[in-house]
């Protein structure tokens, strides 16, 4: 029997868990966007190893989240979060010490896959939060931590580097950590009591024991969305200059930020009340709209516009593709559920730098973003044709407990 979570969705818990994974992607994505210059800049690197010290990070959170998919509930929510946290924070202290290129790779893939297993734990860890009424609605107010870190996050660190240096924003980094990892054993995280059967399931090696195929689709979606996004990422620093709206640009994140602020709330009840279908589609119309903008753009407030659009597109899906896989699992599948869309969400953000610079040598920055406003379309059209809704199990086989 599992135990029932307050009807309040803004518990304790739950705002500390969500306030835990803000500060985890918040430094994630501040790093992420200034590691390349830094490689460059104080280690001499050439472009693709500048790049491979941006990528490296990923294949360890890829390999961090097949592990701890599977592995969670046997550990415990608890203990994979606690001392996650803690090689989280080791491994961002190594940032201080990194006198070769072979040491920056080593440490890069330690922290990936550090952040890795503190998010996957966090991202399991918060449905014990929310009300079965209201996954919809809360899930997205806890995709808000990431998506508004993933808009944060870059501009802190594009800011700090120009203004201060890689020591001072790797010493902020810390700190953040530290009481972040503090947190971690203040807040009562709640483990699922597995029965012996549950048990023997987890413990499984075959490849249904690490990824969940009820998700499969939609982590395929969520590859595809992150591969139109990532030329956003990675380029419109790029394509600013280009046309000449490097002031601009820098606000990109910030109207991304407040408009998926101002409208989460009303996505997440209209997922509850409606349905998946009311909020999907329109995010992939969004993105291909903001996209579509980027490619025609010609001033600030075009620019900015976009900006917004892309907002209500990618971070519209990226919480509400999580609200999905809950929806599609039973309890004890959660954390290999959610994993396994962070996969496909995470590849495609690592993927898609390469695919789209590759791109860029066929195309001008603007017919990039044509080219990557098509993908939302396609994954329209993929929804449309293989995507059947369904209501969540009901099946209570486990409980939860302190």
């Amino acid at each position: 029997m599992e135990e029932k979570v307050e009807e309040k969705l803004f518990n304790k818990g739950f705002i500390s868990i969500t306030l835990i994974n803000f500060v985890v992607y918040l430094v994630y994505y501040l790093l992420m966007v200034i590691i390349a210059a830094v490689a460059q800049d104080k280690l001499h690197a050439s472009l693709s190893q500048a790049g491979l010290a941006s990528g490296i990070y990923i294949i360890g959170t890829l390999l961090a989240r097949l592990y701890f998919g599977k592995t969670l509930e046997l550990y415990g929510r608890k203990a994979v979060m606690r001392y996650g946290a803690i090689f989280y924070l080791a491994t961002t202290i190594a940032y201080l010490y990194m006198p070769n290129l072979v040491i920056l790779f080593i440490v890069r893939f330690l922290n990936g896959f550090a952040y890795g297993t503190v998010s996957t734990a966090t991202n399991a860890t918060v449905t014990a939060y929310i009300p079965d009424s209201r996954k919809g609605e809360g899930i997205n107010y806890y995709g808000l931590s990431t998506s508004l870190a993933a808009a944060i996050g870059p501009f802190i660190g594009m800011i700090l580097m120009n203004t201060t240096s890689f020591y001072f924003v790797t010493m902020f980094s810390i700190a953040l950590i530290f009481i972040t990892t503090i947190a971690c054993f203040a807040v009562p995280v709640k483990n699922l009591v597995l029965s012996d059967e549950h048990k023997e399931m987890l413990k499984d090696n075959s490849i249904s024991s690490f990824i969940e195929y009820k998700v499969m689709f939609i982590t395929g979606i969520a590859f595809l969305m992150g591969l139109a996004y990532s030329s956003v990422l990675s380029f419109l620093s790029s394509y600013a200059k280009v046309i000449h709206l490097v002031s601009a640009s820098s606000f990109f994140f910030v109207v991304y930020a407040l408009v998926i602020t101002a409208t989460r709330p009303l996505s997440g009840r209209i997922f509850d009340n409606k349905g998946e279908n009311y909020v999907m589609y329109p995010s992939y119309i969004f993105l291909t709209l903001g996209l579509l903008s980027l490619s025609i753009t010609h001033s600030s407030w075009m620019l900015l516009v976009s900006g917004g659009f892309v907002g209500l597109g990618y971070g519209t899906f990226m919480s509400n593709g999580q609200a999905v896989c809950l929806k599609k699992v039973e309890s004890h599948r959660v954390g290999i559920a959610l994993s396994t869309y962070f996969i496909g969400l995470d590849l495609g953000l690592g993927v898609g730098p390469y695919v789209m610079g590759e791109l860029r040598s066929l195309f001008s920055f603007r017919g990039l973003y044509v080219v990557a406003a098509i993908i939302p379309i396609v994954c329209a059209i993929l929804y449309a044709i293989f995507y059947k809704t369904s209501p969540k199990s009901n099946t209570k086989v486990i409980e939860a407990t302190k």
